[in-house]
C-alpha cells in the first residue's frame, strides 16, 4: 500500500494560483497512475487529473483543463498540481491518489466515472474566496 502525503493547500483569491505537492512512498511498482481528486461538502469525490507512470501522459477533467497542470519529479517521488485561475468552484479538499490500474484512473478523470482507488492521502484544503 502506497503512502501519500499532500501539501500546498491554503486560501487564495479568485484568479489566484496554488501548487499542491504529493510525496509518494512505500510501493515498488513501475506501472501506476497517480493524481488528484477533490471533494466539496455534499458532493462526490471528483477526479481532477492524473499522470501515467507508463509514458508520462497527463489527463484532466473538463472543469480544470487549461488551468491546472499535473507534473512529476521522479527523483523526489513527488507529483505536483499547479492550479491557476482558481475559481470558488475549485474549493474543496484535494486528495492525492494512486492506483495500479491506469485505465481505470484515466476513466475516472476523463469520464467522471466514480471508481475505487487503491491509495489515498489525507487531503489538503483549498479555499478560494475574496
Amino acid at each position: 500500500q502506497a503512502q501519500l502525503v499532500e501539501s500546498g493547500g491554503g486560501l487564495v483569491q479568485p484568479g489566484g494560483s496554488l501548487r499542491l505537492a504529493c510525496v509518494a512512498s512505500g510501493f515498488t511498482s513501475d506501472y501506476y497512475a497517480i493524481g488528484w481528486f477533490r471533494q466539496t461538502p455534499g458532493k462526490e469525490r471528483e477526479a481532477v487529473s492524473c499522470i501515467s507512470s507508463h509514458d508520462g501522459s497527463t489527463y484532466y477533467a473538463d472543469s480544470v483543463k487549461g488551468r491546472f497542470t499535473i507534473s512529476r519529479d521522479n527523483a523526489k517521488n513527488t507529483v505536483y498540481l499547479q492550479m491557476n485561475g482558481l475559481k470558488p468552484t475549485d474549493a474543496g479538499v484535494y486528495y492525492c491518489a494512486l492506483d495500479r490500474n491506469i485505465p481505470k484512473f484515466i476513466r475516472a478523470v476523463v469520464a467522471g466515472i466514480p471508481m475505487p482507488i487503491g491509495s489515498w492521502g489525507q487531503g489538503t484544503q483549498v479555499t478560494v474566496s475574496s
